[in-house]
C-alpha cells in the first residue's frame, strides 16, 4: 500500500479562501472585524461577522458569497468549511497557555504568525494566542468562530506566502511518496539477490519466546554527581541464559514514560533478554503533567539532551554494581544493545557516538520554512546548550536500535559518521513528529558502518512503542478517509526486527541473521495492506543517489 498522496490533497489547496481555512483549522484561529487577504497590490477582506452567520445559521451574504464563488467551492466544501467553524476543542484554557508560553509554543505561534499576521504586517503571535486562550473559555469550547471573535484586531493572510507554504507541504508529501515507492524497489532488489529461505519452516519470531518472564522490578537511582533520581523498570526471564544473559536499555520519547514499553520488554523477556527502561526525568510524561499544572515552564529541559545519554551509562553502571547479587554475575555488559524512540532515538545514537553539530544545526534551524520538519522544533533547542565537543559514547554500548529518531539536523553528516557500531533505523511514511524523508531516509546514507539497516513502515505513526509521544496518533487519526495499519501489524514488524538484530549483534546469535535481510520483510509483508521495506548497507549508495535526483528536481 503505497504513501496514499490524494488523501492529503484536499488539505492543500491554495485558493484565497481554502488557505483561510486551512490555516484556521490549523492553528486553529479565527479574526476581529475583518480578515484581510493580501496578495501583490491586491488588498481583498471577509468580515468576521460573515463568517458568524454563516456558522451559527448557514447563511452566506454578499461578502462572503464573493469568496465561495472565486474559490469554486461547491455544496460538500461548504458544509465542511461550515463544520470546521463550529467543530469545538475542549481543551483546558489554562493549559493551553501554558504549553502555548513555553519556547516551543511560541516558536509555533511564531511560525504561524508570519502567515496571519495583525494588519500592517506585524507578527500575529500574541493576537494568536491571547485569542486562542479567550475563545477556550467559551461554554462550547474553542471554535474558529469563537476564536475569529476574540482577536483583539483586524489580521492579514499574504496569500503568495500561504500559497508558497502550501506547495512546500506538497513537495514534502511526494517526497514522502516517491521515496516510499524507491525504498518499496531496492528493499525488493535485495530480496531478490539473497538466497532462498524458508521461513514458514523457521522459528516464528513474531511470537513470544519459552522464557517465563519474572514480574517487573523498579530500582530508584540517584546519580549524585548529577543531582538526579529517576527509575527504571526492569524485565527479566525467570532462569537467565545458561551462557551470558545479552542487556537491552530501551531509551523513551518525548512525553513519554518506562511503562509504555511493557509489552516490548517482556517479548523480548521471554526469548531470554534483561530489558531495562529508565525514566528520563525533564523530558518525560511527568515533565509534560507539571507544565500543564504549572510547576514547570517548557515541555523539556535543554540539558536532556546532555543528560538522556548520561542516564543510559548511569544505568549500565548500576547493572555492573548489581550483576553478581541480583543476576548471578550473568550479565553480558560488555555487548549492551539500546533501543531508543523519538528522543530517545537521539539518546541511542549520541551514546554509539554521535557528535552534536552545532554549527549544521544553526544551518538548518535558520533556513526558510525549516519547521516542515517538525522535529526541528525539539532539535533547535539544543541551540542554547553551552557550544563544547560533547562526548556520550559508552564503549559497552556495541549495537543501537533507533525508532523514529530526531537526529538530522543536531548531528548532520558528520555527526553520524562517527559512529561505527551496528545501527538500524526505523521509520514511518506517516510520521509527522519525525517526517522520514527529513529525518530517517535522509540520514541514512551518512552512516559509515558496514552493518546499518533502515525499515519503512508503511502507515507507521510515530507511536507504535509510545502511547504519549505528543498525542500523535490522534492528530493523524483525525485525517478524514485515513487509515492506520493495525497496533498487531506494527508490533510484529518491530518485535520480530528488534529481536532478530540483537540476537545477531549482541548475542553473537548467527541463526538470526537470516531475518534481518529484505526477503524476511516481503516475508512478513506478503498478505498485509501495510508493508515493511528493509534496506541494508548494499542499498545506500543509490538511497543517496535517489535522494540527490529528488532534490534535483525540487
Amino acid at each position: 500500500m503505497a504513501f496514499n498522496y490524494w488523501l492529503f490533497k484536499p488539505f492543500l489547496i491554495s485558493l484565497p479562501l481554502s488557505i483561510l481555512a486551512i490555516l484556521l483549522t490549523i492553528l486553529p484561529i479565527q479574526a476581529a472585524e475583518k480578515i484581510y487577504l493580501i496578495y501583490g497590490s491586491l488588498n481583498l477582506s471577509v468580515r468576521v461577522n460573515s463568517l458568524e452567520k454563516f456558522a451559527r445559521e448557514g447563511i452566506i451574504d454578499d461578502n462572503l458569497e464573493f469568496y465561495l464563488n472565486m474559490a469554486g467551492v461547491d455544496e460538500e466544501q461548504k458544509a465542511n468549511f461550515r463544520q470546521a467553524l463550529i467543530q469545538a476543542s475542549p481543551v483546558s484554557p489554562v493549559q493551553l497557555s501554558r504549553f502555548f508560553n513555553t519556547e516551543i509554543g511560541e516558536e509555533i505561534l511564531k511560525l504561524f504568525g508570519n502567515y496571519v499576521a495583525i494588519q500592517g504586517g506585524r507578527n500575529g503571535k500574541y493576537a494568536l494566542r491571547g485569542a486562542m486562550v479567550q475563545a477556550a473559555f467559551e461554554p462550547e469550547g474553542l471554535t474558529l468562530i469563537n476564536f475569529l471573535k476574540k482577536l483583539p484586531t483586524n489580521m492579514q493572510i499574504d496569500i503568495e506566502s500561504s500559497i508558497a507554504l502550501s506547495e512546500a507541504i506538497e513537495t514534502v508529501i511526494k517526497g514522502t511518496e516517491f521515496f516510499t515507492e524507491e525504498i518499496a524497489i531496492l528493499s525488493n532488489l535485495e530480496a531478490k539477490k539473497s538466497p532462498q529461505v524458508y521461513f514458514s519452516q523457521l522459528l516464528d519470531i513474531t511470537k513470544p519466546g519459552q522464557f517465563d518472564i519474572s514480574p517487573k522490578q523498579t530500582w530508584l537511582l540517584t546519580d549524585k554527581k548529577r543531582n538526579r533520581r529517576f527509575y527504571v523498570d526492569i524485565y527479566r526471564p525467570q532462569k537467565l541464559r545458561q551462557d551470558k544473559t545479552p542487556v537491552i536499555i530501551f531509551s523513551h520519547g518525548l512525553a513519554s514514560r518506562p511503562e509504555d514499553f511493557l509489552k516490548e520488554a517482556n517479548y523480548l523477556a521471554s526469548y531470554g533478554f534483561v530489558v531495562v527502561i529508565p525514566q528520563h526525568p525533564g523530558s518525560d510524561y511527568q515533565q509534560i503533567q507539571n507544565l500543564l499544572e504549572g510547576y514547570r515552564r517548557e515541555v523539556f529541559e535543554v540539558k536532556e539532551f546532555v543528560n538522556r545519554p548520561q542516564d543510559i551509562s548511569y544505568v549500565i553502571d548500576q547493572l555492573e554494581r548489581r550483576n553478581k547479587i541480583d543476576f548471578e554475575g550473568k550479565l553480558d555488559l560488555k555487548n549492551v544493545g539500546v533501543v531508543g524512540h523519538s528522543f530517545g532515538g537521539y539518546t541511542a545514537l549520541a551514546i554509539a557516538g554521535a557528535t552534536l553539530n552545532f554549527d549544521n544545526l544553526k544551518q538548518e534551524c535558520n533556513q526558510e520554512l525549516s519547521y516542515l520538519n517538525t522535529s526541528l522544533l525539539l532539535q533547535c533547542r539544543a541551540l542554547k546548550l553551552e557550544r563544547k565537543d560533547y562526548d556520550f559514547r559508552d564503549e559497552r554500548v556495541t549495537a543501537i536500535l533507533a525508532v523514529n529518531p530526531v537526529n538530522s539536523s543536531i548531528f548532520g553528516q558528520k555527526g553520524l559518521s562517527k559512529i561505527q557500531i551496528p545501527v538500524f533505523i526505523g521509520a514511518g511514511t506517516y510520521d509527522p513528529a519525525t517526517p522520514a524523508i527529513f529525518e530517517q531516509v535522509r540520514s541514512f546514507p551518512w552512516f559509515t558502518t558496514p552493518h546499518k539497516y533502515l525499515v519503512l513502515i508503511e502507515g507507521q505513526a510515530h507511536l507504535d512503542f509510545s502511547n504519549l509521544d505528543a498525542g500523535i496518533t490522534d492528530l493523524i487519526g483525525s485525517v478524514p478517509n485515513l487509515t492506520l495499519p493495525s497496533p498487531e501489524l506494527l508490533s510484529q514488524y518491530n518485535n520480530a526486527l528488534t529481536l532478530a538484530f540483537f540476537e545477531t549483534y549482541i548475542a553473537k546469535n548467527s541463526d538470526f541473521a537470516p531475518y534481518l535481510q529484505a526477503i524476511y520483510t516481503n516475508y512478513l509483508s506478503q498478505k498485509e495492506p501495510f508493508k515493511a521495506y528493509l534496506i541494508t548497507q548494499k542499498s545506500s549508495d543509490a538511497l543517496k543517489q535517489s535522494i540527490e535526483r529528488f532534490n534535483r528536481n525540487h
